[in-house]
C-alpha cells in the first residue's frame, strides 16, 4: 500500500490577456538566461573582461540554446515527421526542446563567439559559461515540473508525484526535481572551483568537471525516467543516454588533460 504520495495538478499556465497565454515554462526559461547572465557577468567583472565581450556572449548562447533545442528535439526524436513537415520546426510554441539539442547549439554558437568575438579558445570560454548555464538548466527542469511532463515512472517512494494533469492515477518518480538537484550540484562545485580553487586556471577543468556533472547524472537518471518517443521502447539505452554518453567522455578528457597541462606548467 502506498501510504504517502504528492499530488500534482498546477496549472502550466500563469495568466492570459486577450490571446497572449503566460506559461510557467516560458517564465522559467526566461528567468534561466537572467540567471546564467548575472553569473557570468560577476565572473566577468572579476576577471576585468569587456562588456562588450559579455553583451555578444548572451546573445549568441541564447540564440544557440533555443534554436539547438528545437532542431535537436525535431530531429532526434522525430525526424521523419519534421523532415516531411519542415517548416512545423518553426513552431516552437507547440512545445518539444531537447536538452541535448540545446546543449550542441551552446557548443556551435560558442565556437563562432570565440572565433569572432574573444579569441581567446573555445574551452576558455566554456570554462566561465557553463557556471551559470547549470542553474538555467534547473529552471528548465522546474518548468517541466510545472508542465507535468517529462517525469519517471511508477514508484512507491514517498515522494512520488501524481501528474494529474497528465492523467495519471499513481505515483511517478518527480525525476524533473532529480535532475534540478544535480543541476543544482553541479552549479554548486562549479562556482566553488572558480572562487575557491582558481580553476579557471587550468583550461578545461570546469567544463569538464560540468558536463560529467550534468551529462553522468542525466544518464543514470533516465533508467527511472519514462521514453520520450515509442522508438525507445526496445533499446538497451534511450536516446537520452546515447546523446549523454559523448559529453560524459569529453568531461573525463578536458579534467584529465587540465591535470596534465597544470603539472607540465609546474615543471
Amino acid at each position: 500500500m502506498i501510504l504517502n504520495y504528492i499530488t500534482w495538478n498546477v496549472d502550466p499556465e500563469i495568466f492570459s490577456i486577450g490571446g497572449i497565454h503566460i506559461r510557467w515554462y516560458g517564465l522559467l526559461w526566461a528567468l534561466g538566461i537572467w540567471l546564467t547572465l548575472i553569473i557570468t557577468q560577476k565572473l566577468f567583472k572579476h576577471e576585468k573582461l569587456s562588456d562588450k565581450w559579455l553583451d555578444s556572449l548572451f546573445i549568441y548562447t541564447v540564440l544557440g540554446a533555443v534554436i539547438g533545442a528545437r532542431v535537436g528535439h525535431c530531429l532526434f526524436y522525430n525526424p521523419a515527421y519534421y523532415l516531411a513537415n519542415p517548416i512545423e520546426i518553426l513552431f516552437i510554441w507547440q512545445g518539444g526542446l531537447a536538452s541535448h539539442g540545446g546543449a550542441i547549439g551552446i557548443i556551435v554558437s560558442t565556437y563562432l563567439y570565440n572565433k569572432k568575438v574573444s579569441k581567446k579558445g573555445f574551452i576558455w570560454v566554456f570554462d566561465r559559461l557553463v557556471i551559470g548555464v547549470a542553474v538555467a538548466g534547473a529552471m528548465i527542469r522546474l518548468g517541466n515540473l510545472m508542465n507535468s511532463e517529462i517525469y519517471g515512472g511508477p514508484t512507491t517512494l514517498p515522494w512520488g508525484f501524481i501528474f494529474v494533469r497528465d492523467g495519471q492515477t499513481e505515483p511517478m518518480h518527480p525525476t524533473q526535481i532529480y535532475e534540478i538537484i544535480y543541476c543544482l550540484l553541479t552549479f554548486a562545485v562549479t562556482n566553488w572551483l572558480y572562487w575557491k580553487k582558481e580553476a579557471y586556471k587550468k583550461t578545461g577543468l570546469i567544463f569538464g568537471v560540468f558536463l560529467i556533472g550534468i551529462f553522468l547524472s542525466r544518464f543514470l537518471i533516465e533508467f527511472v525516467k519514462n521514453n520520450q518517443e515509442a522508438f525507445e521502447e526496445n533499446m538497451m539505452i534511450n536516446m537520452g543516454q546515447i546523446l549523454s554518453i559523448p559529453f560524459i567522455i569529453w568531461g573525463i578528457w578536458l579534467v584529465i588533460n587540465s591535470n596534465k597541462k597544470t603539472i607540465s606548467e609546474k615543471k
